[in-house]
């Protein structure tokens, strides 16, 4: 299968497009014109016009943002 411009691998390619549809059906309004009224084809639309930009995490810090994130979850809620 080939890979679509710009992505190194078709999960990441489909992980960006499920992330926007959700968004589309979040209320986000679409950047393009499209004939199309299904939130994942307008998402897959977008991203083959150069409109959805991502970013690939660095290890390093995707570690640092779980460890915040479990900290957090560890602290109590509510007054002391």
């Amino acid at each position: 299968m080939k890979l679509i411009d710009g992505f190194d691998s078709n999960y990441r390619y489909i992980l960006v497009a499920a992330r926007r549809a959700r968004q589309l059906q979040g209320g986000a309004p679409p950047v393009i014109d499209t004939h199309s009224r299904k939130p994942c084809r307008i998402a897959q639309d977008e991203i083959r016009a150069g409109k959805v930009k991502w970013v690939i995490p660095d290890g390093k810090a995707a570690a640092a943002d779980a460890a915040a994130a479990s900290e957090m979850l560890d602290k109590p809620i509510g007054p002391d």
